[in-house]
């Protein structure tokens, strides 16, 4: 009888007795740091040394407003690149995107090319989307459709074929260098721009051209050396308009 008299005290008496306290967690170590070249953050964005305020998106939700036919339009031309399968490559509004000098020569920052123009930027889509995206990732064009007066106020060439619609001038949109683009848009060039009669120029920072008039490059690299294998000295589509970048070199 006294053992378990004894038995339950101890019970009882373990059972008030405090619980030990949880153990410490061992300290997280923290991930190593991304490469300076993969951060994240506002130090790359090639498109701000060619779009001006106004042709950037909030100024596209602006021009679009300022007329009633205009959204009409525009899901017009939308619906033709649709029916083309060229809709999506980039978004239809940055098509829309004149000279970057549109402010010095009172153009507009947008404009819907004519119709009859439409079928010339299908085949540059389609090159874009099939051997420009896979060189170099996504892109946004900076420069496409100018009127004759615009292009005559910017200093474009009288041929120049952005007055046809076939001409995009573009920037990447994932980190890269311009020797980097320059070593990859010349080699699928030479393979592919056969092909599509494609047209590819180098100009200042990050900003090239592609067009489907004909097969030819120009530009040059860092280096002051001809940018692709083929590249000419004649520029076959020059341009004044590169906004805040100074160039010699036209578009």
């Amino acid at each position: 009888m006294m053992f378990l008299l004894t038995l339950m005290m101890m019970l009882v008496e373990q059972a008030q007795a405090p619980s030990p306290p949880p153990p410490v967690p061992a300290p997280v170590q923290p991930l190593p740091p991304l490469p300076s070249t993969q951060l994240p953050g506002p130090q790359w964005n090639p498109v701000v040394d060619y779009v001006t305020p106004g042709q950037d998106e909030p100024g596209y939700r602006r021009w679009m407003a300022a007329q009633q036919w205009r959204p009409t339009l525009v899901a017009s031309f939308h619906r033709y690149l649709n029916d083309a399968g060229v809709a999506f490559v980039v978004p239809t509004w940055q098509l829309l995107r004149t000279a970057s000098d549109w402010q010095r020569c009172g153009a507009e920052p947008f404009e819907v090319p004519p119709p009859e123009e439409w079928a010339n930027v299908v085949q540059t889509l389609r090159y874009v989307r099939d051997y420009v995206v896979p060189a170099v990732g996504p892109v946004e064009p900076v420069s496409v459709y100018r009127n004759p007066a615009l292009n005559d106020c910017a200093g474009g060439a009288p041929e120049s074929v952005h007055k046809q619609l076939s001409a995009i001038d573009m920037v990447p949109l994932r980190p890269t260098s311009r020797p980097e683009m320059i070593r990859r848009l010349c080699a699928a060039h030479a393979s592919s721009g056969p092909r599509y009669s494609v047209g590819l120029g180098f100009y200042t920072k990050l900003r090239f051209h592609v067009d489907s008039w004909k097969y030819r490059t120009w530009g040059r690299d860092d280096h002051g050396e001809l940018a692709c294998d083929r590249s000419t000295e004649t520029y076959d589509d020059p341009v004044v308009a590169q906004g805040p970048v100074a160039d010699t070199t036209k578009n």
